[in-house]
């Protein structure tokens, strides 16, 4: 596992790192990496097209059409069958 090391922290965010992690049962350290995890899991969803993250978010409930994607398109509602 790699280590890293962060210099010039300032005392305030480290202080709100810690409440943070307290509410979550986690140690800083522990929280930490979860918001690193996070942060690039963000990143790597924000590279797919908007229909793919929509249908993926809302497949649980019934969607499981493709959505176009809308790029200079007027865009017009989504009928979902019942």
């Amino acid at each position: 596992m790699a280590q890293l090391v962060v210099r010039n922290l300032e005392e305030g965010v480290k202080a709100r790192l810690q409440r943070q992690a307290s509410r979550h049962g986690h140690s800083m350290e522990e929280e930490v990496r979860d918001i690193l995890r996070n942060a690039v899991r963000t990143e790597e969803r924000a590279a797919a097209p908007l229909g793919s993250r929509i249908r993926t978010r809302f497949a649980r409930i019934g969607l499981n059409e493709d959505l176009p994607e809308l790029r200079g398109q007027k865009a017009s509602p989504i009928v979902f069958g019942r």
